[in-house]
């Protein structure tokens, strides 16, 4: 059966694959478009798996809500190039779209998830086959709370997402502090969660600074709980300066309007 322009095209459309790609996966389907999809597909998972040990250190972050669910995916690959392409940006969306809807509970249940008639894992292969490069579903991350919200970066790089005990919180604290937590990077909500093996590495980094600063050490675990709390002042969500207002802390702003946090998460492909 010959194959046409027309028929090339609608193979593109359909699949986003080459024009040669499509034009020989149709020619080896005897112009039969499902057995088509079916080979580009089988192309795309061999490309990826030749490619397994290749670095994926780009991609897309993304996060969002539904009700009271929140959750941020992030699908890499190997260039900043195919990272800001349109398709591989729609790419992470219906990855996260399929995640809003199903609230899996953890990465591999995301893998499992059928998006387009095929699993993510085999979506996401297709779309290697197509640009050549390794991709992967780099990470994922949800929270639940009576009100979420969630902050993504210009750059699709950065993203965070905030749950709160309280139910109807504005849409301009919930930004606000998404926006906080993407910024300065909180490790937990107060000092109190801080968890017990970070507390002491601070401490210890402490004693050693004042130990050779020739701090006597008779008061060395003193300097060093005073620098765990300006540890904790600097990392701890609730301590840390008000992006809006650095007069007030976020605790401050909170209790002001009338909410709590219960948990966030922050993801990002940037190097820090």
């Amino acid at each position: 059966m010959a194959v046409t322009l027309d028929d090339i095209k609608k193979l593109r459309e359909m699949t986003k694959a080459g024009i040669a790609d499509c034009k020989k996966a149709l020619t080896e389907a005897n112009g039969d478009f499902d057995e088509a999809m079916k080979l580009i597909r089988e192309r795309g998972q061999a490309i990826a798996a030749k490619r397994s040990d290749r670095e994926a250190q780009e991609g897309c972050v993304l996060a969002g809500t539904n009700g009271e669910f929140a959750a941020i995916v992030a699908v890499k690959c190997e260039t900043d190039f195919v990272a800001k392409n349109e398709d591989f940006v729609n790419l992470t969306k219906k990855v996260l779209g399929a995640v809003l809807e199903n609230q899996p509970s953890d990465i591999e249940a995301v893998k499992a998830l059928q998006v387009d008639g095929m699993s993510i894992v085999d979506l996401i292969a297709e779309r290697s086959g197509q640009t050549g490069e390794k991709m992967e579903l780099g990470a994922y991350e949800y929270l639940k709370g009576a009100s979420v919200s969630a902050y993504n970066h210009q750059g699709n790089m950065l993203a965070s997402i905030v749950a709160f005990n309280e139910a109807g919180v504005s849409a301009e604290v919930s930004k606000n502090i998404a926006l906080q937590v993407a910024g300065y990077s909180p490790i937990a909500i107060d000092e109190n969660d801080v968890p017990e093996e970070i507390k002491e590495r601070e401490l210890e980094i402490g004693r050693e600074k004042a130990r050779q600063e020739g701090k006597p050490e008779a008061i060395l675990d003193r300097i060093a709980q005073g620098r765990l709390s300006k540890f904790y002042k600097e990392s701890t969500l609730l301590a840390q300066e008000f992006t809006m207002d650095e007069k007030i802390t976020v605790g401050q702003y909170l209790k002001a309007q009338g909410a709590t946090v219960s948990g966030f998460k922050r993801l990002t492909l940037n190097q820090e």
